[in-house]
Parts: C-alpha cells; structure tokens; sequence
C-alpha cells in the first residue's frame, strides 16, 4: 500500500486506481498519461511482463470512455536485456494500442539509448501513423538533429528539458543554456510540426507562456503535458484553454519514483516534510 506520504505523485498500486484518478482528472478536463512503474531490468521475464501488463491495460482503458494514453519506458520492456526484446515488446505493445485506438507514448531515458529509442519509434509509427510520441530532451545537444528526423515521421513529440544527469561532452549543463535551447526547440516545433504533433512537457511558466504565444502565432494545436503531484492547479486551468494530460505514475515500485519527484523541487520536499509531520 502506497503510504499517504507518496499518494501525490503516485495514483495507487493498481491498474483500478490509476484508471480512476484518470476518471478524475477527466472530469476536470484534463487527460491521461498512464506509466506503470518500472525501468531497467535486466531479466527478459520483467521485461516481458510489463509488455503484458500494458497490453491489459489498453483493454482496460478501452472498456471507458476515457482518452487515456500510456507512456512506456524502453529499459522498462527490455532494453536492457537486448534491443532486439525491446524492438520486440513495443511492437507488441503499440499494435495492441493502435487496435483499440489508444495512443502511446515512449519515453526518453539516458543519452545512450536515444539511437535505439528513435529508431524502433520510428518504426512503430510508420506502421501506425498518428499513434504514437516520443519524448526528446533539450538538454542534449543532439535534440535539434532529432527534432529535423523527426519532422517528417508521423509521430507527436514532447519536449522536454531532461532529467539525466548527462556529462558536458553530450549535453548542455547551465540552466540557462538548457532552457535556451528548450525555447529553440519549440520554435522549431511550431515552425515545422502538424496539429497534435507537439506536446509540451514543462512547468516552468515561462515555458508555458512562450508556447502560448507560438500557438496563437502559427495556429498550431498542441497539448501541456506536466506530472502528477505538481502544480495540478495549473493544470486544471491551463485546461480551459488548452488541451492539457498528465502523467500519472503507478503501481508496486513507487518508491524510486517518489523519491526523484521530492527531490526534484524545494516545493515537493516542504510537501514531504509536512505530511511526515502531521
């Protein structure tokens, strides 16, 4: 049982209770992003049970009237085990979301695997167009190369700064050269993208504002995308304007997870520490 402590960032252990936080922030008008807990495994029947875990829940979700999507992580269905097992498993996965007109998202994790990662996406959405994201770190100094791949895959990215700890000689350290190069990204999104196709990952209000302003200047219909846990009243307002999805993180291995989201911000700590107090 996931303690009252992590409850905030964590929507519960189970498949029922992630689809019914996702009822709720529906009727909020805010959508889903689904991700069952659970990265780097190193045993191809992890890696493959998680698969079959996702494949459940894209029939669960296609049992409601939710637009609910899900976010999988690469090293989650077995990257680690060998490029082929993930290739394998998220083939898998996207053509049981694409049968019940469910969209998935794939998840970016550290520099080393962005190669593997780009390539079976783009595989996966060649196969089912307008089915399927990725998400891409500015942080990285190879993002603007991938921002121009992408442009011509029929595929949705998210942009986000990046959470990996990544050395010098690959990405951008200073957080201003970080969100220069965040802003330089939408640009480039809005420029180059379709409708749909943007997600913008941030919670930063400036970040906000300036796809704001991008959105009105080319027209282009986008969607915010922030965590569970943090700044939820921004998003349920941001929602009466804009079309808005949140991650939302469950299952058994919360604990790491939880962990990152307080350490992240001075705001999430202070929320921590008053739960353990009260």
């Amino acid at each position: 049982m996931i303690p009252p402590i992590a409850d905030r960032f964590v929507a519960g252990e189970s498949t029922a209770t992630a689809l019914a936080h996702a009822a709720t922030l529906d009727d909020g008008g805010v959508n889903a992003i689904l991700n069952l807990l659970g990265e780097h495994y190193d045993d191809r029947r992890d890696a493959d049970a998680d698969a079959d875990a996702y494949i459940r829940l894209i029939a669960d979700i296609a049992t409601t009237d939710l637009d609910a999507r899900l976010s999988v992580k690469p090293s989650q269905i077995g990257l680690a085990v060998g490029d082929d097992i993930f290739v394998e498993n998220l083939v898998r996965v996207v053509d049981a979301a694409a049968e019940q007109g469910v969209f998935c998202w794939v998840d970016m994790e550290d520099h080393t695997t962005t190669d593997v990662t780009l390539d079976a996406v783009e595989r996966v959405a060649d196969a089912h167009p307008g089915q399927v994201g990725v998400a891409l770190q500015a942080n990285l100094r190879r993002t603007g190369d991938d921002l121009e791949r992408f442009a011509d895959v029929p595929a949705a990215v998210r942009l986000v700064k990046g959470a990996y700890d990544e050395p010098a000689s690959v990405a951008y350290t200073r957080k201003a050269d970080v969100n220069d190069r965040y802003r330089a990204g939408l640009d480039y999104l809005f420029a180059n993208y379709d409708d749909g196709e943007i997600a913008v990952g941030s919670h930063d209000p400036s970040m906000i504002d300036h796809a704001k302003a991008l959105g009105a200047e080319h027209g282009t219909d986008f969607e915010f995308q922030m965590l569970m846990g943090v700044r939820e009243d921004a998003q349920f307002a941001l929602a009466t304007e804009y079309d808005v999805a949140q991650y939302v993180p469950y299952g058994g291995k919360w604990f790491q997870y939880f962990y990152r989201r307080i350490a992240e911000r001075r705001e999430n700590l202070l929320f921590a520490a008053r739960a353990i107090l009260r």
